[in-house]
């Protein structure tokens, strides 16, 4: 959220400071500087963009929030107006190589509750046997040919501090259907900048590659850790990387 011209904190005659304030911020709302349904900065951010202070701040948000303009939750405010969702490159390719398995490709994708697959617990720090919500997705073509395959783990602090993941846990039973594919943005919605490390190698016998990405936050706790395999013959992967927090 960077200014581009300094802000003279002195109201013209017979406006308070604040809806000054308040009219700065909902001309950065609209022009997409902070998009709908992203969190706001906190009040001493805000306080450091418009240069004021956070009583004036907070009674510009309380303006905003009268109007409908913005809302707030224990998780803090954030942009209400009306505009599509915000997605990013990134943010919608979860799970890794979902968006690339074609339009006459089928897919499915499942969550369960269970103990994470060999390797997954050591990267994500949990106890081999300790179960952590595991999302598994598969795509085959339409004469039922194999596209690619993938199993992510999710840790403990993802789960801990992304609501609308954590809500999997209870009805995690490995048959239903799975709606994760803007788990990276609820991430960013969390206070979390992503960085994102795929590793792409060879799956001996076969014209198969295996590819491992793992996700970490900006104070390196893992977050989830994906192993997709996919031909490599028929599939080309596209990258976007580091996806910074919705702060």
């Amino acid at each position: 959220m960077a200014r581009t011209t300094p802000h003279d904190p002195s109201p013209t005659e017979g406006e308070p400071l604040y809806r000054r304030i308040a009219t700065e911020l909902l001309g950065e709302l609209r022009d997409g500087t902070i998009p709908p349904g992203e969190r706001l900065p906190g009040e001493r951010r805000l306080a450091e963009h418009f240069e004021v202070s956070r009583e004036t701040v907070r009674q510009a948000l309380e303006v905003l929030r009268r109007d409908g303009l913005v809302a707030t939750d224990r998780r803090g405010s954030h942009a209400t107006l009306p505009g599509l969702p915000v997605e990013t490159p990134a943010s919608s390719g979860f799970p890794l190589g979902a968006r690339c398995a074609g339009r006459d490709a089928v897919a499915r994708a499942t969550v369960a509750w269970e103990a994470p697959p060999p390797g997954h617990a050591e990267v994500l720090g949990v106890a081999p046997a300790r179960p952590t919500l595991v999302h598994r997705y598969w795509s085959a073509s339409a004469d039922g040919r194999d596209l690619r395959t993938a199993v992510t783990s999710f840790s403990a602090v993802a789960l801990a501090e992304v609501e609308e993941l954590g809500r999997y846990r209870d009805r995690a039973d490995g048959t239903g259907a799975a709606e994760l594919w803007r788990a990276y943005d609820w991430m960013r919605r969390a206070g979390l900048t992503l960085h994102h490390r795929d590793i792409i190698t060879p799956v001996a016998g076969t014209p198969s590659v295996r590819v491992t990405r793992r996700v970490r936050d900006q104070y390196a706790r893992p977050l989830e850790i994906t192993e997709l395999v996919m031909d490599a013959q028929e599939d080309v992967l596209v990258y976007e990387f580091t996806v910074p927090s919705a702060l």
